[in-house]
């Protein structure tokens, strides 16, 4: 997005457009009344990366907002160019040069912005996907400085972005997704934890798990045994690990099969399907259990939801 290519009275709008879509209600203040903004999107994987260049401005995501609009993202920004300003929760950090890195859990409210021109390179991403605590996630953010992993991290955010094109559209795209998970984690780790090098460990483990997972989801033998097993460890160092990255195993299974089901029953390719075969494809064989959670975590039961979207 350019705005350059949109009628002046129209940039602003647009700019609010495309931030509010990605990174959820918020408010942008803009640094008088020329407003000049270039933004480029990638996708590698779950990870989505921006750079964002152009005129002073300020967005802003108050406390009134997330609770309206919640998100359960973080973000890691880097500024390759002018000074910028960063305020989350309580903590404030003023962003200047291009050894400068910071990081925002979307669930609390946050400022960033600069003012004349300025041009920043981040990523955006699940918190689920980082695989910590989001009690860690929030304690490391107003530690990241200290942290000898954080240029680690910096430059290789810069170096996708340098070919960001390329390298997007590779095979390999999901791997540097979880090389550059990887290295979130151990910045994390690194100011959060005593003992970082397990910490490290069990994170890692816990990544190829939910890795796993996510491959066998529509399987309905995929049990915590089977899950153990496959990994070489024991039941309970599986709870152990999935405790420790605050989680709790059955229902991290179960929402993001209740999620596929919750896209298929509105995909026009499987509106031909019943509503139990397309609950089997992804392991749930139970219909009243099905109808019971489904309502829990959306509000509808699964007919309801199929014929809302229809109507609509």
């Amino acid at each position: 997005m350019d705005t350059d290519t949109h009628p002046v009275n129209e940039r602003i709008d647009a700019f609010w457009g495309i931030a509010a879509k990605e990174s959820g209600t918020c408010t942008i203040e803009h640094e008088g009344p020329r407003v000049r903004i270039r933004l480029e999107r990638w996708c590698f994987g779950p990870l989505t990366m921006f750079s964002t260049q152009g005129s002073g401005f300020t967005i802003r995501r108050t406390t009134r907002q997330v609770r309206r609009d919640p998100v359960n993202t973080i973000s890691v920004t880097t500024q390759s160019r002018g000074n910028a300003a960063f305020a989350w929760n309580d903590y404030e950090q003023r962003v200047r040069g291009p050894q400068a890195l910071v990081m925002a859990h979307k669930s609390a409210g946050y400022d960033y912005g600069w003012s004349g021109t300025g041009h920043a390179v981040a990523f955006m991403v699940d918190a689920d996907h980082v695989g910590l605590p989001e009690h860690q996630i929030r304690a490391a953010i107003p530690r990241l400085s200290t942290s000898a992993v954080a240029p680690l991290l910096l430059h290789h955010i810069r170096a996708l972005h340098r070919d960001a094109d390329r390298l997007s559209a590779d095979p390999g795209a999901q791997a540097l997704a979880t090389a550059t998970l990887e290295l979130t984690r151990a910045l994390i780790v690194s100011v959060t934890t005593p003992d970082p090098q397990r910490a490290v460990t069990d994170s890692t483990l816990l990544t190829q798990i939910l890795a796993y997972i996510r491959l066998h989801l529509t399987e309905p033998d995929l049990t915590p045994a089977r899950i153990a097993h496959a990994h070489h460890i024991s039941v309970r160092t599986l709870y152990r690990l999935c405790e420790n990255g605050g989680l709790s195993l059955e229902q991290w299974i179960i929402r993001r099969r209740l999620e596929g089901i919750r896209q298929d029953l509105i995909t026009p390719q499987h509106a031909h399907r019943t509503i139990e075969a397309i609950a089997r494809s992804w392991g749930v064989t139970n219909s009243v259990y099905l109808s019971r959670r489904f309502r829990q975590t959306y509000g509808l039961t699964p007919r309801q939801w199929r014929l809302h979207h229809r109507a609509t």
